[in-house]
């Protein structure tokens, strides 16, 4: 497994946060998201980074790991982040040249947003790394199940999501051996952005074929299945929370109560 790209992939263990219901762990994960949506200002993001640094420290995931799990993402935070330097103007003006302007406000809002956005990425990265592709399907499934009395494809939404993380990492295995392999036969990427466009393709064409044909076979094994969706089937360990699950609802209360008072207070 490429372990450059994390993000999406079980990291085995036996933490507190390893035993937790995948339902919890889902809805905790959009409480943390709210909770950093809520935060006004970065003492309430420091709130949120105290929470997610203890749930890392209990599931005992090595630094290194959490780091590397958000390469493949930094573009995002990279380009949300710039677009408010740019846009945002308010303050004092610290740079002008031409047509570009940035202000005080807009270093304030582009430091803020990375920091809310890597914080997020972080949380929602500890779940995958502390769950199975099998049992986030089956939860994010249950959350759902009450919609699927009116027809929602809660099932099928679940499945599309499960492949989804199991691809990830394999895609990006793929990507790397097919970069190894034009750079063996003697492709070159130059720094020109021209040029470096059109090698591009030399990588995304045989990578959007093995992806096809990756999905061509998925499909063909499960029709081979008798796959039929969720009619009938049972389960080997099915779900149920336990006390555990009900401290780190406490948990997640506990931080929304945290970020609001900070909002309220500063």
């Amino acid at each position: 497994m490429n372990s450059v790209f994390s993000f999406g992939s079980y990291y085995p263990g036996s933490s507190p946060l390893h035993k937790l219901d995948p339902r919890t762990k889902l809805l905790a994960g959009v409480a943390l998201i709210a909770a950093a949506l809520l935060s006004q200002d970065f003492w309430g993001l420091g709130v949120v980074a105290l929470f997610v640094a203890a749930f890392y420290a209990l599931s005992r995931i090595p630094l290194g790991k959490a780091a590397r799990s958000l390469a493949p993402l930094l573009a995002i935070v990279v380009v949300a982040s710039i677009l408010n330097l740019f846009l945002i103007q308010d303050g004092p003006v610290l740079f002008q040249w031409w047509f570009i302007r940035i202000s005080e406000g807009g270093v304030y809002s582009c430091s803020f947003i990375a920091c809310r956005l890597v914080l997020m990425m972080l949380g929602m990265s500890l779940i995958t790394m502390t769950t199975t592709t099998i049992d986030l399907t089956e939860g994010f499934e249950r959350l759902l199940s009450p919609l699927a009395k009116i027809g929602f494809p809660a099932h099928e939404l679940g499945m599309i999501m499960g492949i989804a993380l199991r691809f990830m990492p394999q895609f990006a295995d793929e990507f790397v051996s097919i970069y190894h392999a034009q750079i063996s036969r003697g492709a070159t990427f130059s720094s020109n952005p021209k040029r470096g466009v059109r090698m591009l393709s030399s990588l995304t064409i045989p990578l959007f074929t093995s992806a096809f044909r990756r999905a061509e076979t998925l499909a063909f094994a499960m029709d081979a299945r008798c796959y039929h969706g969720c009619v009938g089937r049972t389960r080997l360990h099915p779900l149920h929370f336990t006390a555990t699950d009900a401290l780190a609802a406490l948990a997640m209360t506990f931080l929304g109560t945290c970020v609001l008072a900070v909002n309220y207070l500063l």
